[in-house]
């Protein structure tokens, strides 16, 4: 079976998190780089990756990689490259991609000289002189960064964040793949209670409830690469069936709350369309002042953020009452993200650990305080 090499493009700070999960998955030789995890396989490994991973963005099957800071050196190492083993006679390949710290830093003309490179390419290889693109999808991707040309075949189609589930967002919505990301720094295994009191369209809680069944994210949609014709179908239903026998079955303790109840209403039906509908109760409520739902658990919540849904002022004194509510919830890790850079003080406690994050282009903290821990510091039973 051919091996390829892969990359996952992965949101900033997800990088460490993404190559654990394919290393879980048994994948061959990860690596994770800045903005994105290498993995090599063949095509059980890309329906693997496709199917299973929670906190990438796309699996890429990596063509080329060159250096170019002219035109002509970008056609060349395009048409260098074995596209003729990816992309059959009638194969339809639109170009994307994007340009950074480089020489050649015009998107549409670079677009324009690698998809006449792969024609090229493509009709020397069958014997051509016009491609009819009137088959299957091979998108390309390219990306220029410091001169360097990576060429790839987008395998994923729609990012791996759109499960399925939530065909409509709130005013606010937390992308998928940074929400699995935020409970698995959790550590959550399913054991405990998770509540998210600002639950929103249901993100956090519904990932949380498909961590904790260890169910795959990707079982109810299509991907671009099961239409590949070098891709044999049986793979792909493959991994899927072995993704399936993974799951685990049982009760667990997870709440989504809001003081909006279309949002709740929302949660609810995007929890019943994931299939997780019967693992998580939803609720109205304010959070700085409803009663906690245990005397232990994991908090997990996107609270609304001053530059979005709230003027900074209303966010912050949002984030003060949060503090004095769960004061004294020492049985209770509170793990929150905001881009409000004093959300410390406001919030009254310093964060164990803190971890850089981006919520699609808006540059975040995740606040994380461990259960036993008050104010910052530590508390002891008398």
């Amino acid at each position: 079976m051919t091996k390829f090499q892969f990359a996952v493009p992965c949101l900033f700070g997800l990088e460490g998190i993404a190559a654990d999960e394919l290393r879980r998955l048994g994948l061959e030789d990860v690596k994770a780089e800045n903005g994105r995890v290498t993995f090599s396989g063949d095509d059980t490994a890309m329906a693997r990756a496709n199917i299973c991973l929670r906190t990438g963005e796309r699996v890429l099957a990596v063509l080329a990689d060159f250096e170019a800071k002219t035109f002509e050196q970008l056609f060349q190492g395009v048409l260098a490259a074995p596209l003729e083993a990816f992309i059959p006679a009638d194969g339809a390949f639109p170009v994307k991609g994007h340009c950074l710290n480089s020489q050649l830093m015009s998107v549409p003309d670079c677009q324009a000289i690698v998809k006449k490179a792969a024609s090229k390419r493509l009709g020397q290889k069958y014997g051509i002189s016009w491609l009819p693109e009137d088959g299957d999808k091979y998108q390309l991707q390219f990306s220029i960064m410091n001169d360097r040309v990576i060429l790839y075949l987008d395998t994923t189609g729609p990012g791996l964040h759109k499960r399925g589930y939530r065909a409509v967002g709130n005013d606010a919505p937390l992308r998928e793949t940074l929400a699995a990301a935020m409970v698995l720094l959790t550590r959550y295994r399913g054991r405990e209670f998770v509540w998210d009191p600002f639950c929103g369209s249901g993100t956090i809680p519904i990932e949380a409830a498909m961590i904790a069944k260890n169910r795959a994210p990707g079982l109810k949609r299509r991907f671009a690469g099961e239409s590949f014709a070098w891709s044999s179908p049986e793979v792909w239903q493959q991994a899927r069936q072995e993704a399936i026998a993974k799951e685990f079955h049982g009760d667990y303790r997870i709440l989504g709350s809001d003081n909006d109840p279309k949002c709740v209403s929302l949660a609810m039906a995007n929890a019943r369309k994931a299939g997780v509908g019967e693992l998580i109760q939803f609720r109205d409520g304010d959070a700085t002042k409803m009663s906690l739902p245990s005397d232990s658990g994991i908090l997990v919540c996107n609270p609304p953020y001053g530059q979005r849904m709230l003027e900074q002022q209303s966010a912050q004194r949002l984030y003060a009452a949060l503090g004095r509510h769960l004061k004294f919830a020492d049985g209770w890790s509170k793990n929150i993200i905001t881009s409000e850079p004093e959300f410390e003080h406001y919030f009254g406690a310093r964060a164990a650990k803190k971890r850089k994050l981006y919520n699609g282009m808006i540059k975040c903290d995740y606040y994380m305080y461990p259960a036993g821990r008050r104010n910052g510091k530590e508390t002891r039973k008398p």
